[in-house]
């Protein structure tokens, strides 16, 4: 087997690491070209894919294009199933049900032609980061993921200590969703990833649902973001001048904003570099990642006028109004949908970070009356809460009050000192 694959490199001449490579993987092609990389490869076979002609990294987009590249039709709502939940509760799908299900996804991309990888990232900062390695039988998913990622370089993800692995298989038999014993939606596929393994599946067209592929994708870079220092939360960036705004909202307040948003998706990592948004913008010429914010708004929805238009609040105000997330009668731990991270944890630390950098924090009532505050009305007043003419938040007391504590004590075992109303 040696002697006729050593036949075959006449030349260039190759590196004892290389022909190593041939021994070890005698079944994986070694051609030379755009369309292999011998390191690419390993890196594939390390994840369960054997490359059974070629693999294509990093194709920009008129290259996928004509590698039949399309825009697929936007979904939503398709299946999620996500194993090893953060808060210890129950999972979507079995450690025996996901095992199976790679198993057969790694199977099919080892024995079609040819696979497209695309590396990515969550997070713009390189340095609070989760990055990301996709690798796909369909080149339009490929298109459809590189509008969700942020660009990085491959070898930042080649030499990542916890890189995440996303699997997409759009031409898989139908029967392996059975097989495993999932629900797909009909004949668009589904969504499935496991934290301990940080890797992600995408059957059938799950790749086009974006909603779905970012709740998943948050899912599985949580750990990693916390991990180093960086602070995943569901806000959005408002940006006024020289001021960064840290906005947490009611999704009916968010559209409102929509035209000042730096992004409409809900997420953003701050860290001791600055703040950055979870994924790509959709403006290419814009920054990145800004610096750390200089004001942190919690706007709430309140009809019965305990809540004042703007105050100004503590740390420990904002912790406890943060974790809370008061909408109207409802609660919302942390505005979040990010359902796999602890709320608790996130409010201490979101305590910390306006501490450590002395963020100044307010409590809007996004209600007007009868109407109800607008992105517009929120940047003017950001002058006053920089020159910080607002009052206090000074607690009334009454009903609103302890249905705050009433919740804030059902939902979790103790409010940690320093919070308050």
């Amino acid at each position: 087997m040696l002697s006729r694959k050593l036949k075959q490199l006449c030349f260039p001449v190759y590196t004892l690491k290389e022909v190593l490579f041939i021994i070890d993987f005698p079944h994986i092609p070694f051609n030379t070209g755009r369309a292999f990389s011998y390191g690419l490869n390993w890196a594939l076979a390390g994840r369960g894919v054997v490359v059974n002609d070629k693999a294509f990294q990093n194709l920009t987009t008129s290259e996928l294009q004509q590698k039949g590249a399309t825009i697929a039709e936007s979904l939503s709502g398709l299946p999620v199933y996500v194993r090893g939940n953060l808060l210890g509760g129950s999972s979507d799908i079995s450690k025996a049900q996901y095992a199976k299900l790679l198993k057969q996804v790694t199977a099919h991309l080892s024995s079609i032609a040819n696979v497209f990888v695309q590396d990515g990232a969550v997070g713009s900062s390189s340095e609070c980061d989760a990055k990301v390695r996709v690798i796909s039988d369909s080149p339009s998913a490929v298109l459809k993921l590189s509008s969700i990622l942020w660009k990085t370089p491959s070898r930042a993800v080649s030499h990542d200590s916890c890189p995440l692995t996303v699997y997409v298989t759009t031409s898989i038999s139908p029967g392996v969703v059975n097989a495993v014993g999932l629900r797909a939606q009909g004949d668009n596929g589904f969504i499935a990833a496991d934290i301990e393994r940080s890797s992600l599946i995408l059957c059938g067209k799950g790749f086009s649902d974006a909603n779905g592929v970012k709740e998943a994708l948050v899912a599985l870079s949580g750990p990693v973001i916390i991990a180093r220092g960086g602070l995943l939360l569901c806000a959005r960036l408002l940006v006024s001048g020289d001021s960064v705004i840290l906005l947490f909202a009611p999704e009916d307040t968010i559209q409102r904003c929509a035209n000042l948003l730096v992004s409409a998706d809900a997420g953003v990592i701050v860290s001791s570099h600055g703040v950055a948004p979870l994924f790509q913008t959709g403006d290419s010429g814009g920054p990145y990642t800004f610096k750390l914010p200089t004001v942190a708004i919690l706007a709430s929805c309140d009809g019965s006028g305990i809540i004042p238009s703007v105050a100004k609040l503590s740390p420990g105000q904002a912790a406890y109004h943060f974790l809370a997330g008061y909408q109207n009668g409802k609660f919302f731990p942390a505005y979040s949908k990010f359902a796999y991270i602890d709320a608790l944890e996130l409010a201490k630390a979101f305590m910390s970070k306006l501490k450590d950098h002395q963020i100044l924090s307010y409590l809007v009532n996004a209600k007007k009356g009868e109407t109800s505050i607008t992105g517009k009305d929120l940047l003017e007043m950001v002058p006053s809460m920089l020159a910080k003419n607002f009052p206090p938040f000074e607690p009334k007391g009454g009903e609103l009050q302890e249905k705050y504590k009433s919740f804030l004590l059902s939902k979790f075992r103790g409010i940690p000192k320093g919070f308050s109303f």
